[in-house]
């Protein structure tokens, strides 16, 4: 991967996280750092799976990838929002 797709990875992971906290229903109690990450990390799933499935590369703009993105940015903001909540009411 060139230096510009790492960071053209890293802007869509940007957005992909935001998106995906605002999909989450209520208030999620973590970080932005964290959103942010999460959303790194699902735009890279996401990339993934929608090349296992054959659909990473279509005609127009990759409906279906981004989708996959943005529902495993909203499980993991809900997931880590989860697990964070409860460790910091202690």
């Amino acid at each position: 991967m060139e230096i510009t797709g790492f960071f053209a990875a890293i802007v869509i992971g940007l957005i992909i996280g935001v998106l995906g906290r605002l999909v989450v229903p209520g208030k999620q109690n973590i970080p932005i750092w964290l959103t942010l990450l999460i959303g790194v990390v699902a735009a890279l799933l996401g990339t993934l799976v929608a090349g296992a499935l054959g659909v990473d590369d279509t005609s127009g703009i990759d409906w279906i990838e981004l989708l996959l993105q943005v529902v495993f940015a909203a499980v993991g903001v809900a997931i880590v929002a989860g697990v964070y909540g409860r460790r910091r009411v202690r």
